[in-house]
């Protein structure tokens, strides 16, 4: 059968925890920074057809094409690995411990963003012609999705920074199933199915995802956006990374491996 029952793609997701603490430096670094690049080109992707089509729907609909992309080449996201690394250690796995845990997430968070930094300039080069003319209707987009999700949400203080946590919760609960779900299938076309729902729901609901915000938010300030690297950080990136790390934990890693590894003791009639 192309399909894993539970008990079975859980355990994969904890050795894939443990395969992960213990890579190279540099494997980690490229894996995570081709990861944040790709994903960098689907969010272009996904505004530029939301602006030309008028339909935020479609550009959600078609966005989930770099994730499955970047997963199926076996590249590393920060809301991937959140989930993934600490069940290695909640496991117990040998060698596993919590400074492992940290070093391939602190590797993988710069990857990302060094990938995605890079993609926001590439792309800031196209739309401007090498920075000769303003940035279109696709750069004018960005730049407002930057002052709103930032500057936005500072208008409500500290409602607003529990806004962006618990929108961070609720993407990578969904990004995380998408994570799992490529472990749900052995066809790639059972993978791609399994983790194209989840994204596509993600990106339509408007939940915060920290590596697609390490593109929108640089490229934002690049192309004009009305706020700091401060506003981006303290108003978005942080409570966002915190937020993709409880979610994806919390409603997906330990949920999974505590009803389907560590279940708990059967009910006597």
């Amino acid at each position: 059968m192309s399909y894993l029952v539970p008990a079975e793609f859980v355990t994969k997701m904890v050795d894939a925890g443990e395969s992960k603490i213990f890579m190279s430096t540099r494997d980690t670094l490229i894996r995570a920074f081709m990861a944040g690049a790709i994903l960098a080109l689907a969010a272009v992707f996904a505004i530029s057809i939301t602006v030309s089509t008028g339909s935020p729907l479609l550009g959600a609909v078609l966005f989930p094409v770099g994730f499955c992309m970047l997963y199926l080449m076996g590249f590393d996201l920060l809301t991937g690995v959140f989930v993934l690394a600490p069940l290695a250690l909640i496991d117990k796995r040998p060698g596993v411990t919590i400074g492992g845990v940290l070093r391939n997430w602190g590797l993988v968070f710069i990857g990302n963003f060094g990938g995605a930094l890079l993609v926001a300039f590439m792309m800031a080069f196209i739309f401007s012609y090498g920075f000769q003319t303003d940035f279109g209707a696709i750069g004018k987009k960005i730049s407002v999705i930057g002052e709103s999700r930032t500057v936005g949400y500072a208008t409500y203080g500290t409602a607003g920074w529990a806004t962006i946590f618990i929108r961070g919760m609720l993407c990578n609960w969904m990004v995380s199933m998408g994570v799992v779900g490529a472990m749900i299938s052995t066809t790639v076309s059972g993978k791609v199915i399994a983790m194209w729902m989840p994204i596509m729901l993600f990106f339509f609901m408007g939940f915060e995802h920290s590596v697609v915000n390490m593109f929108l938010f640089p490229s934002g300030l690049i192309m004009g956006g009305d706020f700091s690297i401060m506003d981006y950080l303290v108003w978005n990136e942080i409570p966002t990374v915190l937020g993709n790390l409880v979610g994806g934990l919390a409603f997906t890693g330990l949920t999974l491996y505590s009803t389907h590894i560590k279940t708990a003791a059967k009910r006597s009639i």
